[in-house]
């Protein structure tokens, strides 16, 4: 195909973007902390699970954070074989109602999080769970903002999308294009329909209705996912106990910045997951990449008129995509001509995690290696 061609065909996909009903690029979902939702919603209706693996760094500002909300909420901290002083640290944050559980080693079959969480449900008796991760804060009032979300839209999963800490390079730049890769993934939209067949979370801040939980028989019925958050979004959603809600939102902020390693080991623990360990996904996840990030620069380089105006057209549709996006997270408005080099990296990322695959291993993080089979 002529550049010309490709180019026509990348801005025909970014328009359709734009166009299609659900809209993925948009963020209109969002819930924000209302200070005076505790004055309505009994926090002793909630109990916080919070997984910790060496989280010494950050798990005492999270757990400060978790005070503010109000005096009745209980707080259950599973240190899940932290080698650092995650348990001295949370023990010293003055959590009067915290609880702290030792995680007994993990079996096989089960993902070090999941088993994290599933001795902390095995002792919970409120009708609500906050499965909140122990780098993540939230602004007063928001737990009970969650809750009464969930009760007056009659939903058995609330979960938020927290706002990465934006204090280095790759948390300013690169995360949110990671947020907005995921709602176009998970399309924000037909993940909160009723009937939909789409379902999808965001692990580090979902408060989930305890009986739902219990319903699809805890957190071993996805002991074994790498992609633990929406996975629970669909088996909720498929058992019918309530519906499902995902949105972004300023009132959770992540505590930890994230580094280039880090950023790159946090996508590729999931990405070749997303294509069902599929090899020809993958080629074809590297085709469509190419084609939409990469081939209208080369169309405006090398090309000519038409090849050069279909670039112009495509890169433009790109960026009208993501400005929503730059704007909820008040990004320089020089990041987003950086999308189709963010495009590239994510397609490398995702190359790293079919390599760790190839070498037998379906997920790595957190210092576990997670082999191929193993589940």
């Amino acid at each position: 195909m002529a550049w010309a061609d490709l180019a026509a065909v990348a801005a025909s996909a970014w328009l359709a973007l734009l166009l299609v009903p659900w809209r993925p690029w948009r963020t209109v979902e969002r819930l924000e902390a209302d200070p005076t939702a505790p004055t309505r919603v009994s926090l002793g209706d909630v109990t916080v699970l919070m997984p910790a693996r060496n989280e010494a760094p950050v798990i005492g500002r999270s757990l400060g954070a978790l005070a503010a909300q109000g005096p009745s909420l209980a707080v259950i901290v599973v240190d899940d074989g932290s080698s650092d002083d995650t348990a001295e640290v949370a023990r010293g944050a003055g959590l009067a109602s915290l609880s702290l559980i030792q995680a007994p080693p993990l079996p096989a079959g089960w993902t070090g999080k999941l088993w994290a969480l599933e001795q902390g449900r095995r002792v919970v008796a409120s009708p609500y769970v906050l499965l909140l991760d122990a780098d993540i804060a939230l602004a007063p009032g928001l737990v009970a903002t969650l809750v009464e979300k969930a009760r007056h839209d009659r939903l058995a999963l609330v979960s938020l999308m927290a706002t990465p800490a934006m204090s280095g390079f790759w948390d300013r730049w690169w995360m949110p294009v990671f947020i907005y890769f995921f709602k176009l993934l998970y399309p924000f939209r037909l993940a909160n329909r009723h009937g939909a067949s789409m379902a999808a979370a965001a692990g580090g801040c979902l408060l989930v209705a305890t009986e739902a939980l219990a319903d699809i028989g805890g957190f071993g019925a996805l002991r074994d996912a790498v992609i633990d958050d929406c996975t629970l979004a669909r088996l909720i959603k498929a058992r019918g106990a309530g519906g499902i809600w995902i949105g972004l939102s300023r009132s959770a902020v992540m505590l930890r910045a994230t580094g280039f390693a880090g950023f790159w080991r946090m996508v590729a623990r999931t990405a070749f997951t997303q294509l069902r360990y599929s090899y020809t996904l993958l080629a074809v996840c590297a085709a469509v990449m190419l084609l939409v990030f990469v081939a209208p620069v080369l169309a405006i380089i090398m090309g000519g008129g038409a090849a050069q105006a279909f670039g112009a057209a495509a890169l433009a549709f790109m960026a009208v995509s993501y400005v929503p996006t730059a704007r909820f997270y008040r990004q320089s408005p020089l990041s987003i001509p950086a999308l189709p080099v963010a495009g590239i990296a994510f397609l490398l990322m995702t190359f790293t995690s079919a390599l760790w695959y190839a070498r037998g291993f379906r997920s790595r993080w957190k210092g576990r290696d997670y082999r191929r089979g193993s589940a």
